[in-house]
């Protein structure tokens, strides 16, 4: 059976609706479903959910944001009157979260519905735009601005820009150029701030200019412990491991105890136990020489490989 066609505003099925006639790829849309099978941008929301678990919130903005193009589209199509909405946007929430992973896809979706000309996604940090002396902050952040325009500048931690306390800082040069292009380009680049959402709000009420221009502020919660399990089971499915017998709620219990202790960085702090416990696997096997080794042995995590970590010692 096909799949609906149109399926960005909500989350439930559309009705299966009758085979559509041959549309002519030269003339103007006139459908939903023909403005998004010439884009295949539903494709890109197919990754996004396969990529990220959970973000409910943040999915549903970006297929609000989807759906407004797409309607654009079909208002341009029928000469109807259209300006390109501002879309610069706000990312806030704790590291390991998908606030890239869905800037990248951002990207995609923008260049599919042609927002932006080009769909690449330039990921930066202060370091990137901001000079160590008089006239050298300018020429970084312009160069950044030159790779990136036609597509997506996803700045980190952004609020690092603006550093008060440092009256040598050349942060708010930085600052003052993003604005500028922001504003006069804001139809060939989309800049997305990421960072803290303490932090972000600080750097928001310390640079209103900055903060007027950010329209769409999305918020990226913490995962539950039911979703990070999830998320390391997607993370072991392409190496073709699995958690063996007694493995998956050893690695619950990881996780309650890991949540609980400094700088727990989500799907990052995941991915940094299965690493270990892959470690800890191949020492294991390495060590009984002499056996024929398994393919279930080879794609097995045990329990063992979980329940050696440090975190356990100190509970």
């Amino acid at each position: 059976m096909n799949r609906p066609l149109y399926a960005i505003p909500g989350s439930t099925a559309a009705p299966a609706a009758a085979p559509a006639a041959p549309v002519n790829p030269e003339a103007p849309p006139r459908t939903v479903a023909e403005v998004l099978a010439r884009s295949q941008v539903e494709a890109v929301f197919d990754e996004l959910e396969r990529d990220l678990v959970g973000l409910a919130p943040v999915k549903q903005r970006i297929r609000d944001i989807a759906a407004l193009l797409v309607i654009d589209r079909l208002r341009l199509a029928q000469g109807l009157p259209t300006a390109n909405p501002s879309l610069h946007m706000c990312f806030t929430g704790n590291p390991g979260t998908g606030k890239t992973t869905v800037g990248f896809r951002m990207a995609q979706i923008l260049h599919r519905l042609g927002y932006v000309r080009q769909g690449q996604m330039v990921a930066v940090t202060r370091d990137d735009l901001v000079g160590s002396y008089i006239g050298h902050t300018g020429p970084k952040t312009k160069e950044v601005l030159k790779k990136a325009m036609g597509g997506v500048l996803f700045i980190d931690e952004a609020y690092t820009l603006y550093r008060p306390e440092n009256e040598r800082d050349y942060g708010q040069e930085a600052i003052e150029i993003l604005l500028q292009v922001m504003e006069n380009q804001r139809d060939d680049l989309v800049v997305i701030l990421a960072g803290y959402k303490d932090r972000m709000d600080t750097f928001f009420q310390c640079n209103p200019g900055m903060s007027s221009r950010i329209a769409h502020h999305l918020d990226f919660p913490d995962y539950a412990r039911d979703e990070l399990l999830q998320i390391a089971d997607r993370m072991l499915a392409p190496l073709g491991l699995a958690f063996g017998a007694g493995a998956r709620a050893a690695f619950d219990d990881y996780l309650a105890l890991r949540v609980q202790q400094p700088h727990f960085a989500n799907a990052r702090s995941v991915r940094n136990a299965l690493d270990r416990a892959r470690l800890r696997q191949a020492s294991r096997l390495f060590a009984d020489r002499e056996r024929e080794l398994t393919r279930e042995d080879l794609s097995t995590l045990a329990e063992a490989d979980i329940r050696a970590s440090r975190v356990f010692a100190s509970a």
